[in-house]
């Protein structure tokens, strides 16, 4: 390993960290990522499965894991999650609030009211009820303690569906002001924006390679000309979670290869 490459290791030695959303895609990745990093992981997904070989996988490479089955919409589910990670580890550093569905490219004039409501759920409430319980859960320690979220570059510029956008642009907006409010507590809060990237969502099969079409098309959506891999967005939140950005707040972080810049 390069210099550099052993300067940056232990970013988040003996953290304890809850991801949610990290049977797949960015939370799988970041699971490994931080758990690289000395991090002490409560990994959580509503699908069981997938959570629990995220868990194997980590432990493979001889990191700390737990496994939680976990609703981000459902409070309680989050609730739990955080309390294992309390009892298992002492406290809680950081929670990494990686969630988000999609609910297809169908215009606005066409959404049902149960689209609509899914999403919100999801796509806000899942990060509303990490913040609010992780917040109670770092005063209730000594103080500081730290939020990512993840957004979307939809929620920054008009890209992506409409009720899609709109969930990820109340993230943007609840990591910026909810930032203000807690910064008292030495609490911070930022997001990750990622653009067209590669996870399930865009395969008809769970963990199934992207064709290179796909690749291609995703591509091209980007300035820069590559697609955004999970490892990308989970390197974006592994510097937001560390003491490397121990002075940054109330960020939405573009990974997104360019795009909102232009």
């Amino acid at each position: 390993m390069s210099g550099a490459g052993r300067m940056i290791e232990g970013l988040l030695a003996g953290k304890s960290v809850v991801i949610a959303g990290s049977g797949s895609g960015v939370g799988r990745s970041a699971a490994l990522l931080f758990a690289r990093h000395g991090a002490r992981l409560v990994c959580a997904d509503i699908m069981s499965d997938w959570v629990a070989d995220t868990v194997r996988l980590v432990a493979q490479e001889g990191g700390e894991a737990i496994a939680v089955t976990c609703d981000v919409a459902k409070e309680a589910d989050v609730q739990a999650a955080i309390d294992t990670a309390a009892k298992a580890y002492g406290r809680l550093d950081i929670i990494y609030n990686n969630v988000g569905i999609t609910g297809g490219p169908a215009p606005l004039k066409d959404a049902t009211q149960d689209q609509f409501d899914k999403l919100v759920a999801v796509n806000l409430g899942g990060v509303v009820n990490g913040c609010k319980l992780a917040i109670r859960q770092f005063e209730a320690q000594d103080g500081g303690g730290t939020i990512v979220n993840t957004a979307s570059v939809a929620g920054l510029i008009g890209w992506g569906g409409v009720i899609y956008g709109s969930t990820k642009g109340a993230v943007v907006a609840l990591t910026r002001t909810l930032a203000m409010e807690v910064a008292k507590s030495g609490i911070r809060v930022n997001s990750v924006c990622p653009a067209g990237m590669i996870t399930n969502f865009i395969t008809q099969e769970a963990f199934a390679e992207p064709s290179d079409a796909q690749l291609a098309a995703y591509g091209q959506m980007h300035p820069l000309g590559r697609p955004i891999d999970p490892m990308d967005c989970a390197k974006a939140a592994l510097f937001l979670a560390s003491d490397l950005a121990s002075n940054i707040t109330g960020v939405n972080l573009p990974v997104d290869g360019g795009l909102s810049a232009g």
